[in-house]
């Protein structure tokens, strides 16, 4: 048995690269394709701005020629500078069951980053913590939700049995519509309202513009002590709102305003992949029909972006922007939403959605080794 590790460098490199996970999920119902145009874009160093200030390095494993497994060796400069450290990262990561495969990988990625002068490798990043990221660890009986990953449970053991040791857990939560919202929690929106005299509105999309850029100053203010947080460029920034722009239902994309100046946003999207799931990685013809079949029967969604403005985060705003979300969402008929990804330690997050009747049902996790 041979196993080779070879930099991604042809087309079919890439093709094989991108198509390997149809290979790793054959048959497992709760893994949802995603769409390979998305994947090529989120890849391409000419059309992804992350790349802009990040490069990285593709590998591809190959078992007796045939492919076994992919990584991406990722430094993101931004957040070296950001942190003032020496992390890089690792992510596409997928793998046949095969340890031996996932230890050349890693050992690829964990060389091409110590030859960029760094100390750590951390991950998986698809390829930053704003896109896709973290091991599975709980809840592999459910298919993921929109912008979540889903990933083979012996990815755990092979990472820890390599040397990785948790970075940090996440947690997603779910909270059904049925529930509704616990009378104390009412009592406590309603004392805040009044206290702080905010007003909360939906996302005009008349003038999409202006309510991006609202959007996007609010974003790099609420999520700056965050772990692991980065600032979106500007271009960043633009991308994602193109991408929001395709998925969002403007009612859940909610604004508080305080003396008609933002200072709180929730970004809730509807679940697309109850969509993606039937659309096997492509939109030709008749996956645009399946797509306009299934749009219309998406029940769930994913509570995204939630955040407010560094001077007004002891207020409880952020509480009854949820409120309101859940208020909006339950009127236009969806009937649970996934709140998350939380930090494991974002104790006053997760008491929130606790409080609300949210219960954690997946946990992911980072994976660190240090040093190199």
């Amino acid at each position: 048995m041979s196993i080779s590790i070879e930099p991604v460098q042809s087309k079919k490199d890439l093709t094989d690269f991108i198509r390997l996970p149809w290979k790793i999920y054959q048959g497992n119902p709760c893994w949802v394709p995603p769409l390979i145009s998305e994947v090529h874009e989120t890849l391409d160093t000419a059309k992804n701005p992350f790349w802009e200030h990040a490069r990285r390095e593709l590998y591809l494993a190959r078992r007796n020629g045939e492919p076994a497994g992919r990584i991406a060796a990722i430094v993101d400069d931004n957040h070296n500078r950001f942190h003032q450290e020496k992390t890089g990262f690792f992510g596409f990561f997928e793998c046949i069951e095969d340890y031996l495969v996932a230890e050349k990988l890693w050992d690829t990625a964990r060389e091409w980053v110590k030859n960029q002068g760094m100390e750590r490798l951390r991950g998986p990043v698809n390829p930053s913590l704003n896109d896709e990221c973290a091991f599975l660890l709980e809840g592999f009986d459910q298919p993921p939700t929109i912008m979540m990953p889903y990933t083979q449970k012996y990815y755990l053991e092979f990472a820890e049995r390599y040397g990785f040791h948790k970075a940090k857990d996440l947690y997603a939560l779910l909270k059904l519509a049925a529930d509704g919202i616990p009378e104390r929690i009412e009592r406590m929106i309603n004392a805040i309202k009044r206290r702080t005299g905010v007003r909360v509105r939906p996302f005009d999309m008349k003038r999409f513009e202006r309510d991006i850029q609202f959007l996007k100053d609010i974003y790099n203010s609420a999520w700056e002590r965050n772990w692991g947080f980065v600032p979106m460029t500007d271009k960043e920034m633009d991308l994602t709102a193109r991408k929001l722009k395709q998925l969002a239902d403007p009612d859940l994309v909610l604004f508080a305003e305080i003396d008609g100046q933002p200072v709180g946003v929730t970004v809730t999207i509807p679940d697309w992949n109850q969509v993606l799931r039937h659309l096997n990685g492509r939109l030709g013809p008749l996956e645009l029909v399946k797509l306009l079949y299934y749009r219309k029967r998406i029940d769930g969604a994913r509570a995204l972006i939630g955040g407010v403005k560094k001077e007004f985060r002891n207020t409880g705003i952020i509480a009854v922007l949820y409120y309101e979300t859940e208020r909006n969402a339950a009127r236009k008929g969806y009937k649970w939403c996934e709140l998350g990804w939380n930090l494991e330690d974002n104790d006053l997050i997760n008491q929130f959605d606790l409080a609300i009747g949210g219960r954690i049902y997946k946990r992911y996790r980072l994976y660190e080794l240090a040093p190199l």
